[in-house]
């Protein structure tokens, strides 16, 4: 069996869930599954590359977004074969998930996985083309919000939310919270990661506009969650009219 260190958490989730015993190390993000019994490596930006290195792992799975290029040329400068991934968008997400899994890990491509593209493609066929504007933000001190070519935009875009900064220069531009408020959006889209939006915190900077709290894990993780995710992301906005 093949030793994997994942310093993704999505990715953590998605080799756990499929083959258990695979992992030996993953980040002190990866949060997913809540039993993963792992060696523990550091975070996504700080890594501990001699303790990963340590772990003699076969491949090191990682994200062009999420890691940090020095510390990926430092384990492959200790001899580790480190695969970057890059996820713009759902269908990009699909494919990276299959190179992964079934290239990298050498595994047979789960039932998870088809399960997550049928679920998208009926959201696909359900469309009905009625659109509602927001933004979405990220972060708060300072207020970023999602930008241009993002998974996330994306996953809100086939559901109906058109992202009022969409077409930034920025993929994850930071706004005055005075210029989001006056927007024009009619929804505002809070999830609960990267910053830790919750009713009491965040809604209240916007006040007399609808406000989606989502499960960040449902709109920025690219795992076993996509299956749950079109209905678990649709009711949130169903919720905020």
């Amino acid at each position: 069996m093949r030793r994997v260190v994942s310093l993704v958490p999505s990715l953590t989730e998605a080799v756990a869930v499929t083959a258990p015993g695979l992992l030996v190390g993953a980040t002190d993000w990866c949060s997913h599954p809540a039993d993963l019994a792992v060696e523990r490596v550091g975070g996504t930006k700080n890594p501990d590359t001699a303790r990963i290195a340590a772990l003699a792992p076969d491949l090191v799975i990682a994200n062009e977004e999420e890691n940090r290029e020095p510390d990926l040329a430092a384990l492959r400068a200790a001899g580790l074969d480190v695969w970057v991934t890059e996820v713009r968008g759902l269908e990009q997400a699909f494919s990276e998930l299959h190179r992964v899994l079934v290239d990298g890990c050498g595994l047979a491509r789960p039932d998870w996985l088809d399960a997550a593209e049928r679920a998208w493609r009926q959201v696909a066929a359900d469309a009905t083309g009625q659109r509602r504007s927001a933004v979405v933000p990220v972060w708060r001190r300072p207020w970023m919000v999602l930008g241009r070519d993002t998974f996330a935009g994306d996953l809100l875009t086939r559901l109906g939310v058109h992202q009022l900064y969409a077409d930034h220069a920025e993929r994850y531009p930071r706004v005055p919270l005075e210029e989001l408020r006056a927007s024009g959006a009619d929804l505002v889209v809070l999830p609960d990661e990267p910053y830790r939006f919750t009713a009491d915190d965040g809604p209240e900077a916007f006040p007399g506009l609808p406000a989606a709290l989502v499960s960040g894990r449902h709109l920025t993780w690219y795992g076993p969650s996509l299956a749950q995710a079109p209905a678990v992301l649709a009711e949130a906005l169903r919720r905020a009219r």
